[in-house]
């Protein structure tokens, strides 16, 4: 677009900068430079979508016979509209009611031929030992909608190895039309925490599955508190996911309220301090730690005075987490500005520099310096980043502090506000890609995956947290096939294969002014290291680059915007 303007108009705007800034403001307003496509783009390739999964759902079906579970939250025309879509499936065998008060519900069985009953929610208990089994059901809301096809989808969770699951879903209109839709990664748990992602369509082999007593209670965000509340007692639970959009809820989500119940919120804040987000239906949380762990920080810079200034000052003075030291690894400085003020940093008490007389690789770099780390916890900085908000490495830290969570990584901005770094996918360009690239940092993202913090496979090593022993256990960044590119993304894998998972911090915003200091692969020699560094991750992790557990296979690979995948 900015092509199209003359040359001599665009040197003359950029005399005034504040044009400049409208014109990239309004630009990023409307999408157009992170390449969003139109709602009627939108909706033609989900149609497409559509149809493509109704070919694969009618091949799935088996006739199995399944059951449903229907939250009813006091909406006697929503609760109408779902047992008036469940009497077009002729598998149901039950439709369970689940209501607070059994004297107080109105419907209408229209034409449904399943068997109808009225249950409270005490008296539906899932742990190991209830007194009633109920085998093969989905829970959905009242106001719900299921696919006429959706038994071919239950049939493929009754046949795998996941006792709890659950579907994609979509947004539905009285008149049947079928919109918005939330095509999901696999299991997200710590996405779950943040935004209740999981909020219909859970499908459980049996109500017999928790070690402790449970209860599914009737209230607006019944089915993610009841998932929220279940992790936190049992981290070890996995449950599965069917990318297929089988549910469609009619009940118009409400923007203002926040995606977990209050006695949920309250349970989460025995493990974290919680803090709503200010824009939108997130919950932001600063997970409780018994210590606060040495952090050594590994810098890796060739001379570049003003970029470690700015580095090194913004750590020092803006971050409110004091328990870190900084390990500037000085490779092959030969400016003279540049060494004597490394040699003014190496007097600070929580600063030391190091020096690697080797030529540039970045992995060899940091495993050096890890050697001479006092810290439990490494973190991986690059020379051209900057602090922007305080709290970043509270956050970061007290999220790896957790048994479960391997690397950390944070939210990164261009210089001009955009997205830089927000997570890592897999597959993008045949490799890896930034997920949200270029979006405005205050955007939510898709299903709000920008602005709440949630698992990716990989995370950029531009700024990275991760235990030293985890570090070691996996022999740190890989120098000899690696030196340069995707030895960060190699490294999470193969961390996430220690059966941790990957953690994208959104808390946690800092500026990167990516490769100031390094430069860009534009040379003959560069590209071809850089296919090389391809080839190697392609041949490593074969599987994951063809489906990444942490993005829908419903979604594009060609950009880096969540858009639907043409069919």
């Amino acid at each position: 677009m900015v092509g199209c303007i003359p040359e001599s108009i665009r040197n003359k705007v950029k005399r005034w900068p504040w044009l400049t800034s409208l014109y990239s403001r309004n630009l990023q307003k409307s999408g157009l430079s992170y390449g969003i496509p139109s709602k009627k783009k939108t909706a033609k390739l989900y149609e497409g979508l559509i149809s493509k999964q109704n070919i694969s759902l009618k091949d799935m079906t088996l006739g199995t016979p399944f059951n449903v579970v229907v939250v009813v939250n006091g909406n006697s025309s929503l609760l109408n509209f779902t047992l008036e879509y469940l009497a077009d499936i002729n598998t149901i065998e039950t439709v369970f009611l689940l209501v607070k008060d059994e004297e107080n519900v109105n419907y209408n069985l229209n034409n449904l031929t399943a068997n109808l009953e009225v249950v409270s929610e005490s008296s539906l208990d899932f742990s190991c030992d209830a007194e009633r089994e109920i085998n093969n059901f989905l829970a959905i809301n009242a106001g719900d909608a299921l696919h006429p096809l959706i038994e071919g989808a239950v049939s493929a969770f009754l046949n795998s190895s996941s006792s709890i699951g659950y579907f994609d879903s979509d947004s539905i209109t009285s008149s049947g039309k079928r919109h918005s839709p939330k095509l999901h990664s696999d299991w997200n748990p710590d996405l779950l925490l943040s935004t209740g992602y999981i909020n219909t369509g859970l499908w459980f082999r049996s109500n017999r599955v928790f070690a402790k007593q449970a209860r599914l209670e009737v209230s607006q965000t019944s089915i993610a508190d009841f998932l929220a509340s279940i992790y936190l007692d049992e981290l070890d639970m996995i449950v599965g996911h069917l990318p297929y959009v089988v549910v469609h809820s009619q009940a118009a989500a409400d923007k203002n309220s926040f995606p977990l119940g209050s006695t949920t919120i309250n349970k989460v804040a025995k493990y974290a301090k919680v803090t709503k987000h200010a824009q939108y239906p997130i919950l932001k949380l600063l997970w409780h730690t018994e210590t606060s762990p040495l952090v050594s920080l590994i810098i890796p810079t060739r001379n570049s005075r003003q970029l470690v200034k700015v580095c090194v000052e913004s750590i020092l003075t803006k971050t409110t987490y004091r328990n870190f030291e900084i390990l500037l690894v000085d490779n092959q400085s030969d400016e003279q500005e540049s060494l004597d003020y490394f040699n003014e940093l190496n007097k600070h008490p929580q600063i030391k520099v190091l020096k690697y007389d080797q030529k540039f690789n970045y992995s060899a770099i940091n495993n050096f310096a890890v050697t001479h780390a006092s810290g439990e916890i490494i973190g991986l900085i690059n020379n051209d980043i900057e602090v922007i908000e305080p709290e970043w490495l509270s956050y970061m830290v007290n999220q790896v502090n957790r048994k479960e969570i391997g690397c950390v990584g944070a939210k990164l901005l261009y210089p001009d506000g955009r997205i830089q770094h927000a997570g890592v996918v897999m597959g993008y360009g045949g490799g890896a890609g930034h997920a949200h690239k270029y979006f405005p940092r205050e955007h939510s993202g898709y299903l709000n995956r920008l602005a709440a913090t949630n698992c990716f496979s990989a995370v950029t090593a531009a700024c990275l947290l991760v235990k030293k022993s985890d570090y070691l256990a996996v022999n740190g960044l890989d120098e000899i096939n690696l030196e340069v590119a995707f030895n960060d993304v190699d490294f999470c894998l193969k961390v996430l294969s220690l059966g941790r998972r990957n953690l994208y911090c959104a808390e946690a915003v800092l500026f990167h002014y990516e490769s100031v200091s390094r430069g860009f692969d534009d040379t003959v020699e560069k590209r071809d290291r850089f296919e090389k560094e391809l080839n190697y991750l392609q041949k490593s992790w074969a599987s994951i680059i063809e489906h990444d557990p942490a993005y829908s296979p419903n979604l594009t690979l060609r950009r880096e915007n969540f858009s639907i995948k043409e069919c």
